[in-house]
């Protein structure tokens, strides 16, 4: 698979996992929905790979760990938990920052330089998404609205950080298939341990909506949707590849012109232009 294709093929997948998310609300618990999405990718892909003979015994554990814990596990209840106290809207301008993060933890954990052209392309992203959101981000300041920056804040930054264990992972030749999937088998453990301790009950769904759901989120959205980014980290680098968070909420809400009525706005379009002009300056060569 050629690097573009990669690429797109992340936006489009999780631009589109908001629908299956938003139908999976309510029955049970946030943390028992996450832990059924990643113990059913881990199953899939553990046997997947097994099926294939490509199963292997990762040489290096510690990075595997670490990015079970960030990527597969407690950036997921950051996020969760900030849309349950904020505008989801506002939610995807602060995850939009994953791709400047990205940056700076490159510098600090890989003495990468800090490019002018990421930090540009970034801001423009950003400043693109806070058109696109205004009346999200425009929220009035109270406690609930600062617990839910930080708890969206908090999950971009472990999702970040799950981005540079899963760099040291290819440089330690543990392949990004390997990782994702022995850390989605960590993560859904490390979520059950959750659950279990603070009494959740593991409720089955009656709703045929929430396993088809289960099924998008566990299968697209998590064994092939975390194996292409993390495969385009290993090649244009975690800065780079970050900037797909930017062009999330705008796949997601294409969807939501054409099934939910989404009205546009100038600014709203004009966000959006100023995230393609980001997605310009990121890669276009010279």
């Amino acid at each position: 698979m050629n690097t573009p294709f990669l690429f797109v093929a992340t936006v489009l997948i999780w631009g589109t996992t908001w629908i299956a998310i938003a139908a999976q609300v309510g029955e049970v618990a946030v943390t028992v929905s996450i832990f059924y999405r990643f113990a059913l990718a881990s199953v899939v892909m553990l046997a997947g790979l097994a099926a294939l003979g490509r199963l292997r015994w990762p040489a290096r554990w510690r990075f595997v760990v670490v990015q079970a814990l960030c990527l597969f596990c407690f950036n997921f209840i950051g996020i969760y938990m900030a849309t349950s106290l904020i505008p989801s809207g506002l939610v995807s301008v602060i995850f939009s920052l994953a791709s400047i993060l990205n940056a700076i933890n490159a510098r600090l954990f890989f003495g990468d330089p800090v490019d002018g052209r990421t930090i540009l392309a970034g801001s423009l992203g950003v400043g693109g998404l806070v058109l696109l959101f205004w009346n999200d981000v425009a929220v009035a300041v109270d406690p609930a609205t600062l617990r839910g920056i930080a708890w969206a804040f908090l999950g971009t930054m472990l999702f970040s950080l799950g981005n540079m264990a899963s760099r040291r992972n290819s440089m330690l030749g543990v392949a990004p298939v390997t990782a994702n999937a022995w850390g989605m088998a960590i993560g859904a453990l490390c979520l059950l341990l959750i659950v279990t301790m603070t009494g959740q009950p593991l409720g089955l769904p009656m709703r045929e909506s929430y396993w088809i759901a289960l099924a998008y989120l566990g299968v697209i959205g998590s064994v092939i949707g975390f194996t292409t980014y993390l495969m385009l980290i290993s090649r244009i680098g975690s800065a780079r590849a970050g900037y797909a968070t930017v062009l999330f909420p705008i796949v997601a809400l294409t969807a939501s012109t054409m099934l939910e009525d989404y009205q546009w706005t100038a600014p709203a379009i004009l966000g959006v232009a100023l995230a393609c002009a980001g997605n310009v300056v990121m890669f276009r060569k010279g």
